[in-house]
């Protein structure tokens, strides 16, 4: 079985790639930002400003700072789209309570799993550790698991939504029009007003844990459902078919800009400007919500007209990117940990730790993911 899957993983030739009239490029999409999770979590250990993360270098480079920043404004609420999307569909095509046995099979056993995992290193690892006793039970930190919790939560929310209102649902006209321009901007402003009052309270990487074991980070809960809903209707109306080109590339021209200004504010000219707290705390989620929107609804549509390819290998990758989101964390802490006191910069330190776990973490996940049935 490794054999067989390693070799189908790496017999990739010019005469394997397939165009497709299916939605291949959302697997595409899926591939790619996966990958920017795993670098992303790779530059934790190795960004200046960052937060809390089992490696600590001493030495730390600023230059990663803003690529964290943009990737973490939009990377993970990608994916809450593409699932509003899926769980929208799988919901139509099979009926909540299939999506309620789906859900829980595929996302609650493995967070179970997971969770009785972290509670024995809680309480016979950490906690010597730490203190040289025993650790606590409760709460449960289940880490990079929370995407899977709120995944769990919203989807077993739309299937009671889509189960109770089941006989309006089948009256309700469907296919509204394309959001447009000023759509996608009222929808950017709603998420800069709603981020900006929960960011009153809570600031960025702040973790709270409903009733000790939902982890839940408020500061970016407006913005990860908005984009889980936006999923959603984009289903039911046909969005990601409908949506013309050019606002696709419009709003990918957007996003790429506004990242394109951080780095720049960031690197260079962030010392010369000093706004209040009042400002900051509306700026801020002004340009995260537009930078979101511009670069998921963009993405969506560039790669929707231009990479609706797929060869055995994407396909492959594309199949366990859930898998590998369950296990790169683990395999870039061991090589994190391997080059801890190798004498390089910070950023070499990066890419070479980014150029190995990448690829084993698609590997690995290839070969775990049909024993597993991920």
């Amino acid at each position: 079985m490794v054999s067989k899957t390693y070799n189908k993983i790496m017999a990739w030739t010019p005469a394997s790639v397939q165009t497709s009239t299916r939605m291949v490029f959302f697997d595409n999409l899926k591939v790619l930002m996966m990958i920017m999770v795993i670098i992303h979590h790779v530059g934790q250990a190795y960004g200046a400003s960052v937060g809390w993360w089992p490696v600590q270098e001493a030495t730390r480079t600023r230059i990663l700072n803003p690529f964290l920043m943009v990737n973490r404004s939009f990377g993970m609420s990608l994916f809450f789209m593409i699932a509003g999307y899926f769980t929208a569909r799988s919901c139509e095509r099979k009926g909540p309570l299939y999506l309620v046995r789906s859900r829980l099979l595929h996302l609650g056993i493995p967070l179970m799993v997971y969770s009785l995992l972290m509670i024995l290193l809680q309480v016979f690892v950490f906690g010597f550790l730490v203190t040289g006793e025993l650790g606590k039970v409760w709460p449960v930190d289940v880490g990079h698991f929370w995407f899977v919790q709120h995944l769990l939560v919203y989807s077993l929310g739309y299937a009671g939504w889509q189960w109770l209102h089941r006989k309006a649902n089948q009256r309700t006209a469907r296919f509204a029009s394309p959001p447009g321009y000023g759509s996608i901007l009222i929808f950017a402003i709603c998420l800069t007003v709603a981020t900006a009052i929960v960011r009153t309270w809570f600031d960025i990487d702040e973790w709270v844990y409903l009733l000790g074991y939902w982890r839940i980070a408020p500061a970016d809960v407006p913005r990860d459902l908005g984009l889980f809903l936006i999923g959603i209707l984009a289903y039911r109306n046909d969005w990601v078919n409908k949506i013309s080109s050019k606002v696709g590339w419009v709003c990918l021209a957007v996003g790429l800009t506004l990242a394109g200004i951080w780095y720049g504010f960031d690197l260079w000219v962030s010392g010369f400007f000093i706004f209040s707290d009042t400002v900051w705390g509306l700026l801020l989620p002004l340009w995260e919500s537009l930078l979101c929107c511009g670069m998921c609804f963009g993405l969506t549509i560039v790669f929707r007209d231009t990479v609706n390819i797929q060869t055995d290998l994407t396909r492959e990758m594309a199949q366990s990117t859930y898998a590998a989101y369950m296990i790169h964390v683990f395999i870039a802490i061991f090589f994190q940990y391997l080059v801890f006191g190798l004498e390089a910069t910070p950023l070499i330190k990066f890419f070479l730790v980014s150029l190995v776990t990448v690829p084993i973490s698609f590997l690995l996940a290839a070969l775990i993911r049909r024993p597993l049935r991920l």
